[in-house]
Parts: structure tokens; sequence; C-alpha cells
């Protein structure tokens, strides 16, 4: 999957600076290479990569809940009155 993903990612690079390099009077062809490049590279590499970087771990450990950041703070947890 890793080798996939890296694959895309610079079949999308290259597909961008391909664009870049043609010639002034092939404008449309320029802006499709950059455009189906750009698109390749933010709909289809990132999400992939996203996905295989995020298995097996908590979504609530990363999010910013009072906990969290009180840990991130090195503050002691605060307990309620009610405990």
């Amino acid at each position: 999957m890793k080798y996939i993903i890296l694959l895309i990612t610079l079949a999308a690079i290259g597909s961008i600076v391909y664009g870049y390099t043609l010639d002034a009077n092939e404008t449309a062809l320029s802006h499709r290479y950059i455009g189906g490049g750009t698109a390749t590279l933010f709909l289809i590499s990132m999400p992939l990569f996203l996905y295989k970087e995020s298995k097996g771990k908590k979504m609530n450990d990363y999010m910013l809940t009072e906990e969290n950041v009180r840990k991130m703070q090195g503050k002691k947890p605060k307990n309620s009155d009610n405990q």
C-alpha cells in the first residue's frame, strides 16, 4: 500500500510539472495536466495516505477536549464536587 501511494503521488507531481513545461501554444492541454495532477494529489493520494496512517489509532486521543488540553499543559485533572 505504501508503494502504491508513493507511485500515485509521484505520478501526480510529474503531471503537474509536465503541465508547467508545455509550450504556451498548448495552454488547454497544460491546464488539463496541472488540474489532473492536483486533483489526483488531493482527492486520491492524500486520503489514501491518511487512511493508511490512521489505522489503529483512537480519534479521541487527538480531540481537543478539556482533559486532553490539561494533559498537554501538564496540569492535574480537575475533580468535580459531586464525586
